[in-house]
């Protein structure tokens, strides 16, 4: 990251006149994505926690005279929401600001922050998904990826959020992953409602998710079969495009899980402005604090193709 004090000499031919334009300080951005990829919520707290309490497994048959069997609930896996601060600034003397010609070079610095700070929680949040398959950044509390074929339940046993083995997005393998969501078990092996919801691509993938999704007929066949992933529904939230992911062939569902991905605001982004006395520095700055996690790895499915 470059670094010091925007001086005079820092761009010199904005001492000057006859510069027809200035160019590279802010460009269009991205409309909001990470909303996409979490349920967002604020946090009044140092951090937050989620504790999982497991539900009650199937009732036995009770012989005649025999007394009720109880069972009791299980505290499971504890996930922490430890909120992380981000700021960025910049310092500019006071020769520079008297000294350039160009006044909207000094307006569109503010717009420039502006723009960094907006594209963090984009990239914060990407992050997550563009790791998902790998512990190496993030784990789940059971100590697997977010991505797995072996999460661990607090009770015993294994359950599944990864298509395996794992398939380049298409017809068939979308078919397959809401398959594999609407089989999801709970913690003591009971079925529950898990429906997928949204379909998260990168850039790479827009134009095959689209064809698979908004066919009337099934996408790239001669078969004059009925699309059923668009005749049913399968997916009510849509395709959900990211340009901060960095896998081409990595693709997800989000599902109605309620605690699945979440991201808390602790602090919404800041931007204040100073003066150095000694220096007559003129400073800015943009401070904001989140957090960004998994709770329920049901809420999220995915695939890694090869």
């Amino acid at each position: 990251m470059a670094g010091g004090v925007i001086n005079t000499g820092s761009h010199p031919k904005l001492l000057w006149p006859g510069v027809q334009e200035i160019w590279g300080q802010v460009y269009d951005a991205h409309p909001v994505e990470y909303t996409d990829l979490y349920e967002v919520t604020s946090s009044r707290k140092a951090y937050e926690q989620d504790v999982q309490v497991t539900g009650f497994g199937l009732a036995p048959v009770k012989g005649q005279g025999a007394p009720i069997e109880y069972d009791s609930e299980l505290q499971g896996w504890v996930t922490t929401y430890a909120h992380v601060a981000y700021a960025l600034g910049y310092i500019v003397t006071h020769e520079e600001l008297e000294d350039n010609l160009y006044a909207e070079v000094s307006h569109r610095r503010a717009r420039a922050n502006a723009f960094s700070i907006a594209q963090t929680p984009e990239n914060v949040g990407a992050f997550l998904y563009n790791n998902a398959f790998v512990g190496t950044f993030y784990t789940t509390p059971d100590g697997q990826p977010i991505i797995s074929n072996a999460h661990v339940n607090a009770t015993g046993g294994s359950f599944s959020n990864q298509l395996t083995p794992g398939a380049d997005l298409s017809e068939v393998a979308l078919e397959d992953m809401t398959i594999k969501i609407m089989k999801t078990v709970m913690d003591r092996g009971l079925k529950i409602s898990v429906m997928p919801e949204s379909l998260h691509i990168a850039p790479d993938e827009w134009y095959n998710a689209n064809r698979i999704l908004k066919s009337v007929l099934q996408n790239d066949t001669a078969n004059n079969a009925i699309n059923v992933l668009k005749a049913t529904n399968a997916l009510p939230k849509g395709i959900k495009m990211n340009h901060y992911f960095n896998s081409p062939n990595a693709w997800f569902v989000r599902t109605n899980v309620p605690a699945g991905m979440k991201f808390f605001w602790r602090e919404k982004p800041k931007f204040q402005q100073d003066n150095d006395f000694s220096t007559k520095n003129a400073l800015a700055a943009t401070y904001m604090r989140f957090s960004v996690g998994i709770t329920d790895p049901r809420g999220l499915f995915g695939s890694n193709g090869p």
